[in-house]
């Protein structure tokens, strides 16, 4: 019996209590369908209509039947009380939706998806754990569901309210830490200190940048520093540039520039590889802000450390602590290397002499006593600031005015040795060359030539151009009688520009033409040694600085002489000279570049006409 109820409920979706009367089932099982796939209905729509209806209309009956049994005992009805209630018995299972008389305590059309049932107190029967649908609230016709959230809500607003009233009065209230007050160095800090200069020339080299001076006079300085051999390779800017604006090259006390007027105010890091001309000697005019600045670079190295650092009354003290791209680092007072230290004054402790920093130069450093930041003041300079790049190390090119790359300076191989024994013979075998003349001969006169020159006949002609009097030109043949000079207006010598004049006109123009034997100039001696080269072959030791290139070709550096007279030959492996360098007496080098060609015939200069002598009256 218990199964018939259960296919019933699931046929028709009604829950009916089960009925032990006989009388009862009978009407309770005649439209019962237990196949376990329905048949389909055949049943013409019209039919089926009226099917739907009656089913509808004993379903109305049924249900008025079931709730008046629900309200009224009936005599043969005891069992009830006895029996297990429905949720106890009645199987879990889904059953589809079904129309609902509103009487039965749920709205219609409704669905149940749980199990437990119970009976309210007006005998309508409910579901104990139904969580599908919450329950509207009569008063404010909101669930339960709707006033949890409106209570997270609010309890969210309300935190972050307080949470932004107290970040504000924090910030409002918050006070910073007060610095830490300076203090004479510690052993550790002085010992720093004093391997600041040893600790950069072991470094080699670093990147630099420098900004000294104010206002219209400030410059700004852009590079590398190497302090092996007291290089510094720049580019220089700033509203007081001036006549520096441009590249800066610096080996010792010789400081060659490639002016560019052109260039923008503001610096940038110069190429590595250099430009190869346009460089020239330059004397820095007195008063300028670039002559200290580059001798505090330079000076920021030594072999050994400042033993006068790391005293305790040597003046220095602790600043504070403070953070670069390289990490954290300590701020140190101390004077610039050569500069007496400030002394105390009469019952003074040892550190007020120094509580006042101006004036004071203030080294940042690392545990490691390598400095990344240096401030300072400089007479008649004003602040200057530097910051060194201590992992911008790359390996800097001199430019040939100063040497050009160093070398490893060996003695020649046989090989070597042949070619500069042969070299005379096949400079004559060539017959003649052009040649390009530069030669920073002196702070202020940088030379510029172009010409030719015979081995055959040992003869050399051309136009020299003097970068300080660029309109002038002077003409300069050398042969076997002698030297002579001629100086005329640079339209009437071969034209060209100061940078790169044009070779002398031919023949060799009229002229006040000035003969010497021979001259002392390194202008003449450089001739002379080219001219010479063609004829016997460089004497004195030789050794091999370096190999280069000139010319496309590849070339043995070979120095020849003493230190007062030092020459370089540059020889290719075909054993022909491209270059031949002179060190001259401002601690320069001069160029002679050759390239072999054909030379035309290299007329002598005109001679004056000999006057007749007067005869004596008989």
């Amino acid at each position: 019996m218990r199964t018939g109820v259960v296919a019933l409920t699931a046929q028709t979706g009604r829950r009916e209590r089960p009925c032990s009367s006989p009388r009862c089932l009978s009407a309770r099982f005649i439209s019962v369908d237990t196949s376990p796939t329905p048949a389909p209905d055949t049943t013409p729509r019209a039919g089926r209509n009226a099917d739907a209806k009656r089913r509808a209309s004993t379903a109305r009956s049924t249900d008025t039947g079931d709730a008046r049994r629900a309200t009224t005992s009936r005599p043969g009805d005891t069992g009830d009380a006895a029996r297990p209630s429905d949720a106890a018995v009645r199987p879990t299972t889904s059953r589809p939706a079904t129309a609902r008389p509103t009487g039965r305590g749920r709205p219609a059309g409704g669905r149940r998806t749980a199990t437990g049932r119970r009976r309210d107190g007006g005998g309508a029967t409910t579901r104990a754990d139904d969580t599908s649908a919450p329950a509207s609230d009569p008063a404010d016709g909101r669930t339960p569901a709707s006033r949890r959230r409106r209570t997270v809500l609010l309890l969210l607003a309300l935190t972050a309210v307080t949470s932004a009233a107290a970040l504000v009065f924090g910030l409002l209230s918050w006070a910073p830490d007060p610095p830490e007050p300076t203090r004479p160095l510690t052993v550790a800090e002085g010992e720093r200190l004093a391997a600041v200069r040893v600790t950069n020339l072991r470094d080699l080299r670093a990147g630099v940048r420098v900004t000294a001076g104010v206002d219209a006079a400030r410059i700004e300085l852009v590079g590398w520093v190497d302090w092996s051999r007291s290089l510094l390779y720049l580019d220089v800017g700033g509203p007081g540039a001036g006549a520096e604006r441009g590249l800066v090259q610096k080996v010792g006390a010789v400081l060659v520039v490639r002016p560019d007027p052109a260039a923008v105010p503001t610096p940038a890091a110069p190429p590595l590889v250099p430009p190869a001309d346009r460089w020239r000697l330059h004397r820095l005019a007195p008063g300028t802000n670039l002559a200290p600045v580059l001798d505090l670079l330079l000076g920021l190295a030594a072999d050994r450390p400042d033993a006068t650092r790391a005293v305790p009354d040597g003046g220095a003290r602790w600043i504070a602590r403070d953070t670069v791209a390289a990490g954290p680092v300590d701020v140190l007072q101390a004077p610039l290397p050569g500069t007496p230290a400030p002394r105390s004054a009469p019952g003074s402790t040892a550190g007020a002499a120094s509580a006042d920093p101006d004036g004071q130069t203030r080294y940042w450093l690392d545990q490691d006593a390598r400095l990344h930041k240096l401030v300072t003041q400089l007479p008649g300079v004003g602040p200057v600031t530097v910051v060194l790049n201590r992992t911008d190390r790359p390996t800097l090119h001199p430019v040939d005015a100063l040497g050009g790359r160093p070398g490893l300076p060996r003695a020649l191989t046989d090989a070597e040795r042949r070619r500069l024994d042969q070299l005379p013979a096949r400079l004559r075998a060539k017959s003649g060359a052009t040649l390009t003349l530069t030669a920073p001969v002196g702070t202020n006169t940088n030379l510029r030539a172009a010409g030719w020159l015979s081995w055959t006949t040992r003869t050399a002609y051309l136009a020299v151009a003097d970068l300080g009097v660029p309109d002038r030109r002077t003409l300069l043949r050398r042969d076997t009688t002698g030297l002579a000079r001629a100086d005329l207006p640079a339209g009437t010598a071969g034209g060209g520009s100061a940078e790169q004049p044009e070779r002398p006109p031919l023949p060799p123009p009229a002229g006040p033409w000035r003969v010497s034997r021979a001259g002392s100039d390194a202008l003449s001696v450089l001739v002379d040694a080219a001219v010479a080269a063609g004829s016997v072959g460089p004497r004195g030791a030789a050794v091999r600085v370096r190999e280069d290139v000139a010319g496309g070709q590849t070339v043995d550096v070979v120095e020849v002489g003493s230190a007062g007279a030092r020459l370089r030959y540059w020889i290719d492996r075909d054993g022909s000279l491209r270059r031949l360098e002179l060190h001259t007496d401002a601690d320069a080098w001069a160029q002679l570049d050759l390239r072999p060609t054909v030379v035309p015939r290299l007329a002598p200069i005109p001679r004056p006409a000999a006057t007749p002598r007067p005869h004596a009256a008989r």
